[in-house]
């Protein structure tokens, strides 16, 4: 899944890949967390002929998407992933899917090892720090929705996309965040064109070998801890019993935090 991801790029780096104008300036972020903000970009309005303006626009939006139609948000889950093999179908994401595709710039992500059936008493499991191979940052597809409060005051909200786990993460997780490329970044922002049927294809694992998996310590586990301390390499524990647990009467389409 992803449930906790890092963004240690400098504001410069970020902007120059994601083609954005200066951002201001924001510190390196090591365990961003579901409910915290998190930065998006996407496409930005119509050009007009001579302009300058940039093709796309970064804004802060909280990380876990509440659809425009929610009335009571205490009585609705944190939506903070998307499966992408139905967002298209399902009511919460649909609109976005449509109309508000994002990118989300990452350092990184990190997952859990399941450590075996936690209602009897197990441990969280191994946690990994898992980063592009190559160093660099990283686009993850996201999702925006803007959610009208009672109150009349409105607030931007986000999703991260995911998808199936290739070979190098289904050891740890059988979930990844979707990874959009340098060259297909227009078409997954361009929602006047592309449709979300013309845009599906990109919707797949990323290629073997993009990623590493470091193992780390549990201090990651405590949002709290949001030093570089929390991607130090640490003990991999030994292999657990892999157990699948769903609560009687829950839904596949609602994400757990890990």
């Amino acid at each position: 899944m992803c449930g906790r991801f890092a963004l240690t790029a400098t504001p410069d780096q970020t902007a120059a890949l994601f083609g954005l104008a200066e951002l201001e300036d924001f510190p390196a972020r090591y365990n961003i967390a579901p409910t915290q903000p998190v930065l998006m970009t996407l496409a930005g309005p119509p050009r007009m002929p001579g302009s300058n303006l940039p093709d796309r626009q970064a804004m802060l939006v909280r990380w876990g998407l509440i659809p425009a139609w929610v009335k009571d948000t205490r009585e609705f889950p944190l939506l903070f992933n998307a499966r992408s093999e139905g967002a298209v179908e399902k009511a919460s994401f649909k609109a976005a899917m449509r109309h508000r595709r994002a990118l989300v710039p990452a350092s990184g992500f990190y997952e859990w090892r399941q450590a075996g059936d936690k209602g009897a008493g197990g441990k969280k499991g191994q946690p990994y720090w898992i980063r592009p191979k190559h160093g660099r940052l990283v686009a993850f597809a996201g999702l925006v929705e803007t959610y009208a409060e009672p109150g009349g005051s409105e607030m931007d909200t986000g999703a991260i996309l995911t998808v199936h786990a290739n070979a190098d993460i289904a050891h740890i997780h059988d979930r990844m965040p979707v990874v959009i490329a340098r060259e297909d970044f227009d078409r997954w922002l361009d929602c006047r064109t592309q449709e979300p049927r013309h845009v599906a294809d990109l919707l797949r694992p990323v290629q073997p070998d993009f990623f590493e998996a470091i193992p780390v310590s549990d201090l990651v586990n405590k949002v709290a801890n949001t030093g570089p301390e929390v991607q130090e390499r640490g003990v991999i524990g030994p292999e657990p019993e892999r157990v699948r647990r769903q609560k009687p009467g829950a839904d596949e389409s609602q994400m757990t935090l890990f």
